[in-house]
């Protein structure tokens, strides 16, 4: 495929730049996808789009921006095994060495390797009408799903199936989940479908706290405030969540996780920046709470995790609050970076939107 197509760029000062350059052709082990549907990730916003402040993984090299795609194959280079033309497809965003041993555990997030180059920041990703991608980072999108529905799964629905699967969820359990953006309301779906009994969410704003509503998410929502911990008590018969995770990135939001999980209860911390302050003796180590650490997810969970959602019947897209074309993603990016919406997409064919 020949020719020229537009791609979104993040010059770093809250706007968006569309640029037109030549459509890639695939190399060796790789596929040309059309792009269909590319949602907006907090990280985005906070890390390249207001400004350019990340380093390493997060270091943006000017690239087409966009980690979040999901398309059809167009077009195969040589010695492609799977995904040949046609293939609906979601982009796995970290492109990884292949042979560390993260990589080797499907773990490309955590690739070591000076390779590692993750779409829409080291090198071109899915704001684009085109995006060129290796074979080995794809993931089969079944037919039960839309383009928006793994788009979501590209990155937000993937996180927090690795959060769960760190942690568990069973009906046994209740959870609180801090922070109802994007990736919060898609905790409470995901904790909901493993049969927890009990799902409380906190957060401030008002436009997510009535779509959480609205999709009936939470058996509670409260308002950041210093009785929630109390809150979550009384709800719980005075025992607290046996599992917590915040995705608020907030020191007191993360306090609130900690101290609102009953005894042995395990806590996630999902959400990315700022600290957190707490006592390890009476929080922590007394009542014998674990707090994990999680990053994206593994390449085998992901692929894991689509066919759950065929299986449970459960649609991402639900999230999606608002949709734009390329041409508008200047707009798209100011909706996200401004917190009043679910998640905001970028689609590229008119049925979409």
């Amino acid at each position: 495929m020949e020719g020229t197509m537009k791609g979104a760029y993040l010059p770093g000062n809250s706007t968006v730049v569309l640029k037109d350059v030549p459509i890639p052709k695939p190399g060796h082990g790789q596929v040309l996808v059309k792009t269909k549907a590319c949602t907006i990730c907090g990280s985005d916003i906070r890390a390249i789009y207001r400004e350019h402040v990340g380093k390493g993984p997060e270091g943006y090299q000017n690239v087409i921006a966009g980690h979040e795609p999901c398309g059809q194959v167009v077009e195969e280079g040589p010695g492609v095994r799977r995904f040949k033309k046609g293939a609906r497809v979601i982009v796995y965003h970290i492109s990884g060495c292949g042979v560390c041993h993260d990589c080797r555990m499907g773990y490309m997030i955590s690739c070591s390797s000076p390779l590692r180059a993750a779409y829409g920041w080291q090198r071109d990703g899915g704001m684009a009408e085109y995006v060129l991608c290796d074979e080995k980072d794809l993931v089969e999108l079944p037919d039960e799903l839309s383009y928006a529905d793994g788009a979501q799964v590209a990155c937000g629905f993937g996180t927090v199936y690795e959060a769960i699967q760190k942690v568990g969820i069973s009906g046994a359990d209740s959870a609180l989940v801090v922070g109802l953006g994007p990736v919060g309301l898609a905790t409470l779906m995901l904790c909901r479908a493993l049969g927890a009994q009990q799902l409380i969410g906190i957060e401030s704003n008002p436009y997510r706290v009535e779509l959480a509503k609205k999709l009936n998410l939470a058996d509670h929502v409260l308002s950041p405030g210093p009785d929630n911990v109390k809150a979550v008590l009384e709800f719980t018969g005075g025992r607290g969540v046996e599992r917590a995770f915040d995705a608020s990135a907030s020191d007191p939001g993360r306090q609130t996780a900690i101290r609102a999980t009953r005894q042995w209860g395990k806590i996630a911390f999902v959400g990315e920046g700022n600290t957190v302050s707490f006592n390890p003796s009476p929080d922590i180590i007394h009542p014998q709470k674990s707090i994990y650490g999680s990053w994206v997810t593994s390449i085998w969970l992901m692929e894991n995790l689509v066919e759950e959602l065929v299986r449970w019947k459960l649609r991402p897209d639900v999230l999606v609050t608002h949709r734009f074309p390329l041409e508008k993603a200047d707009d798209a990016y100011r909706l996200m970076a401004g917190g009043n919406c679910g998640k905001v997409a970028v689609c590229f064919d008119e049925e979409l939107r």
